[in-house]
């Protein structure tokens, strides 16, 4: 689940100056929730006397042009950031672009139907980044803070974190566009060495690589409010330079998952039940198929025990039309608000005792174990040099760990771990 966020390159005008970067021509990547994937690209700047009073630099002072409102061009200070082994390379903008996307990839904002998939995929996350923050933040009364950046061979992302809010302990929505190149082993992260798109059997060198995606986990403060969890993907990839057999391919990942400490029948049905009728709208064979994945998928298999109460997940889906995928991704994220805000605002102030507190946290532990033990997103940002802020973003504030832990039979916590150990049936 860490989940996908950078921001994208702002590209100049010929006329005022000119990137010149070494960079592959298409990309892919898998993630169930992990953010800022992607390996950077050199880059180089040249051909600029514009004047630019700088922002803080910690390394390295670039400036891009993007069009102003006026017709003009307004100049944006970015800052490279300075990491200990040169693997991240994200430059933090002060204001985020436009598009993500580099110029001329079929970007006609004004004309969505004959956009490239690329383009139509960053307006439906840069969407669903927008009106979900809008949501959380009339629940929760507090503003998130946002990141932006850039990466010098293009794409970058707009990481968006609430942190110690009134509801939310940590509330993070993350968008990113991601070009690079991948060693096998992080294709094979990515994949799940899936062979539908060539991860078991790819022998060639680093692949090319195009990833977008919106990534969210919310973490609330009181243990009768359940987190959340959801990721809507798009990936592409392309044979290196002059190497044979290596693969090209393309699909559609996601899911939106809870993960209660204290379970109410209604709003598992609930969020159930939301899933279940976005799926209905496309296939009804989704929803069961996509239930069962994502309690597969969500197993924390040194426990024997599911990270949650489950949802839907899907990955390497390239089986029909992109166009209906892309639509079906599209009611998934939609659906979010619909299934958790509702349970949010009953749960959020009712009264808990301290071990009920200290029984989330223990549940929270072990959404940590998963996700830096299993979850493809993550494993997969940190082997192409992802931005570390965004794919750890997924983590809560306070975990626990106690020593041989078992709750009394029959207690409402003994009743959330036998769920987790045993997948119920929820929707109708």
């Amino acid at each position: 689940m860490a989940a996908l966020a950078c921001v994208g390159a702002v590209v100049a005008p010929a006329a005022a100056a000119q990137w010149t970067a070494s960079s592959p021509t298409s990309a892919s990547s898998s993630s169930s929730s992990s953010c800022g994937i992607g390996a950077s690209q050199s880059v180089g700047f040249r051909g600029s006397a514009m004047a630019v009073k700088p922002l803080r630099v910690f390394r390295t002072q670039k400036v891009a042009v993007k069009a102003s409102s006026q017709g003009g061009e307004a100049p944006v200070a970015v800052k490279e950031k300075e990491t200990p082994q040169g693997i991240e390379h994200e430059q933090m903008v002060s204001e985020r672009p436009s598009s993500l996307l580099r110029e001329g990839e079929g970007v006609q904002w004004d004309n969505p139907s004959t956009a490239s998939m690329r383009a139509r995929f960053e307006t439906m996350i840069r969407k669903a980044q927008d009106d979900i923050c809008a949501a959380v933040e009339a629940v929760d009364g507090g503003k998130f803070r946002e990141d932006a950046w850039i990466r010098p061979g293009g794409g970058g992302g707009i990481s968006r974190v609430l942190q110690d809010g009134n509801v939310w302990e940590k509330a993070g929505v993350n968008v990113s566009v991601v070009y690079g190149s991948m060693p096998p082993e992080a294709y094979r992260a990515a994949t799940g060495g899936t062979s539908s798109n060539g991860g078991s059997t790819n022998k060639a060198g680093r692949i090319p690589f195009f990833a977008a995606g919106v990534s969210s986990v919310m973490h609330p403060k009181n243990p009768m409010a359940p987190t959340v969890h959801f990721n809507y993907r798009y990936f592409e990839t392309d044979a290196p330079q002059g190497v044979e057999g290596a693969p090209r391919a393309w699909w559609f990942g996601g899911g939106t998952d809870l993960t209660p400490s204290y379970i109410f029948d209604e709003d598992v049905k609930h969020f159930h039940q939301t899933q279940k009728d976005a799926c209905d709208k496309h296939d009804p064979e989704f929803y069961p198929k996509y239930k069962k994945w994502c309690d597969d998928y969500f197993l924390i298999k040194h426990r024997g025990e599911r990270r949650g109460l489950g949802g839907i997940f899907f990955d390497d889906l390239n089986d029909r039309d992109a166009d209906q995928i892309l639509a079906f991704s599209t009611e998934c994220a939609n659906a979010v608000i619909p299934a958790y805000i509702p349970i949010i605002e009953k749960r959020k102030d009712m009264p808990f005792t301290a071990e009920q507190k200290a029984w989330q946290q223990l549940r929270r532990g072990r959404y940590v174990e998963f996700n830096l033990v299993y979850d493809r997103g993550t494993t997969f940002g940190l082997k192409t040099g992802g931005r570390i802020e965004s794919i750890l973003m997924s983590l809560p504030l306070t975990a626990r760990w106690e020593y041989d832990h078992a709750p009394e039979e029959g207690s409402e916590e003994w009743n959330l771990l036998d769920a987790c150990r045993k997948p119920r049936e929820w929707a109708v």
